[in-house]
């Protein structure tokens, strides 16, 4: 098969690759979209990927080609998502349920053969079954929509309280609507990007401040009637905003931090402070997944994408290569601030 295969640093190409072979409790999955993830990034153009050769991608959607033997719940045809984190399924945290903290995982797309091919072969329990009315650019989204609606179950999240969403991302916008569709009674987006925070109005935000204008966080306090909000969902991971969080939140609130922090983070004592006097409840997330495996994460997915509810905009994604120009695709990363949304990959 052709596959676009990682040499070394910013050496990527598109060349013959082995076919993976099916094996039992397996399916072969034929590609048709994968998205670029923001963790792509540096193992492309900072050399930060596990070893060499390897093939990429974990957000991806396709068409199952070949079952292995002992296959019941999918058939050759189905369109489904795939579900990049592999765990052992032994450890004490898998035992829990707690798969994303697994201490043997493995994971599609960084340790193994990932979708930035013809074909991926990934367990059965990995590749959650997808209405065919959705399209298979919308089904590549599912892996972040699913990491987003972690985050809210990580804080706890329940309606009919004041929601910030800080960056309007993939992640943050999918956060943003997860937020709606729980019932958030007030919902506030936080961005430097006007396109960005017109996404976020669109798809259900009440409020889209710009963090870039003089007086952002007075309007925002304003807007909470000087008590702050009850959840914050950080999707950046910028020192910034990583403050901003704690500085948003109301007495007792809940924060999440979903974003991957970029570098080292210093809080001033007063900043720190937040944290104590507010008792704020602090969280972190982490991939997805619950028992049983993959999760209601996945399983609410396909279900809201399918009646609508959850919202796929076409100004969420960035560009569309083909994957033979991954590498072009890669380069517009290059470019400080350039890429706003996903770039997805589609096989020809």
């Amino acid at each position: 098969m052709k596959a676009a295969v990682l040499h070394g640093r910013e050496d990527l190409r598109y060349e013959e690759f082995p076919t993976p072979e099916i094996k039992p409790g397996y399916v072969k999955v034929k590609v048709a979209f994968t998205g670029i993830c923001g963790s792509d990034i540096p193992r492309v153009l900072a050399n930060e990927a596990h070893y060499y050769p390897i093939v990429l991608g974990h957000e991806f959607a396709g068409t199952v080609t070949e079952i292995g033997e002992g296959v019941a719940s999918l058939q050759v045809g189905d369109h489904i998502a795939g579900v990049p984190l592999v765990p052992c399924m032994r450890c004490r945290d898998c035992q829990m349920g707690n798969y994303s903290q697994c201490r043997h995982y493995t994971f599609i797309g960084s340790r193994i053969q990932g979708s930035f091919a013809e074909y991926v072969v990934l367990p059965e329990r990995n590749a959650v079954k997808i209405d065919p009315t959705i399209p298979f650019e919308q089904g590549a989204m599912f892996e972040p929509c699913t990491v987003s609606l972690h985050g809210l179950k990580c804080a706890d999240y329940q309606g009919g309280k004041k929601v910030a969403v800080i960056g309007c991302g993939t992640i943050g916008i999918f956060a943003l609507q997860w937020a709606k569709i729980f019932g958030a009674e007030q919902l506030v987006a936080f961005a430097t990007n006007e396109k960005s925070l017109e996404l976020a109005k669109r798809l259900g935000a009440d409020e889209a401040l710009s963090t870039k204008e003089e007086g952002f966080m007075q309007k925002a306090m304003e807007l909470t009637g000087g008590k702050g909000f009850d959840y914050v969902f950080e999707a950046v991971g910028a020192e910034q905003t990583m403050i901003m969080a704690m500085e948003l939140a109301a007495n007792k609130a809940h924060v999440c931090y979903i974003g991957t922090p970029k570098g080292n983070l210093t809080f001033t004592q007063r900043q720190w402070e937040n944290l104590n006097r507010k008792e704020l409840l602090v969280t972190g997330s982490w991939m997805s997944g619950n028992a049983p495996f993959p999760g209601d994460e996945w399983e609410l997915a396909a279900h809201y994408f399918a009646t609508g509810e959850m919202k796929y905009d076409p100004q969420m994604v960035y560009a569309k290569f083909p994957m033979s120009r991954a590498a072009e695709a890669f380069a517009c990363y290059k470019e400080k601030g350039r890429v706003k949304g996903r770039i997805l990959l589609y096989n020809e």
